[in-house]
């Protein structure tokens, strides 16, 4: 009898301890958010995967596909990779040249991410919105990837403190209920949290996969809807699923 209660407090002990699981994040942060006439043309964007919170950098490998659409066109961009350090583990980087008026998405699909933790491979399909020039017709445009956040607010030019919207799709379909993970990107490090509880944010979108979120703080907040993909991959001779992701990037500013 005293073993069981003394192994009950043991185990109450070590949760407490343990507190909140620290989030994971695709992140796809580019340069400027919104390119004009007199900014700089060329928008580096660097790729990542780490808590973006508390600044704990995970290695990623380099990604499945790297792309930019704009314009209706497909681009590219695994060839224009070239490999950095963030938060202190391998990353990626990318210069892409502006050349006309428009909205440009970038996303990146990674290699499944095996996270000893969690039992399952990690999967985090992630994306970004540039415009530049002035247009902003195809903002709320659907890029088609198996889960997706599609914006109904503008995911560029908002004010900190202005609401962001969005739909959780998985396979093309709304997904009802949704439950999305919301984190600020602590680029600097000198933000610190009240609590565990507020390092990472968690909302339900409602019944029909929408969700809203109004951001406290100017800078990048990241986004993360994540379901259990219908797919398994073998580890050590076992099937262990997929965590698959919808991460999108938007960025707030201050009105000054």
């Amino acid at each position: 009898m005293k073993k069981g209660i003394l192994l009950a407090l043991l185990f109450t002990l070590s949760c407490i301890l343990a507190g909140p699981a620290s989030a994971h994040f695709g992140m796809l942060i580019p340069s400027d958010s919104m390119v004009m006439q007199e900014d700089n043309k060329t928008v580096a964007v660097t790729l990542s995967f780490s808590h973006p919170f508390e600044g704990e950098g995970m290695e990623l490998v380099k990604p499945e596909a790297f792309v930019v659409i704009a314009n209706g066109k497909k681009n590219n961009l695994l060839g224009n990779l070239t490999k950095v350090q963030i938060m202190g583990h391998a990353a990626w980087k990318a210069d892409y040249r502006i050349k006309r008026p428009g909205i440009y998405m970038f996303y990146m699909e990674p290699k499944p991410y095996w996270e000893p933790a969690e039992d399952c491979f990690i999967v985090h399909y992630t994306k970004t919105v540039v415009t530049a020039f002035g247009d902003d017709e195809g903002w709320d445009g659907e890029i088609g990837l198996k889960t997706e956040i599609v914006p109904l607010s503008k995911p560029f030019g908002l004010y900190a403190g202005n609401v962001f919207q969005g739909i959780v799709k998985l396979d093309g379909k709304a997904v009802p209920y949704a439950e999305v993970e919301v984190e600020y990107y602590n680029k600097d490090g000198k933000l610190k949290a009240p609590t565990d509880y507020m390092v990472t944010q968690t909302i339900k979108a409602d019944q029909n996969g929408v969700f809203t979120y109004a951001a406290p703080k100017a800078g990048w907040w990241g986004f993360a809807a994540l379901n259990t993909s219908d797919k398994k991959i073998k580890h050590n001779g076992e099937d262990k699923d997929i965590e698959i992701g919808a991460v999108i990037w938007v960025e707030f500013h201050d009105m000054k």
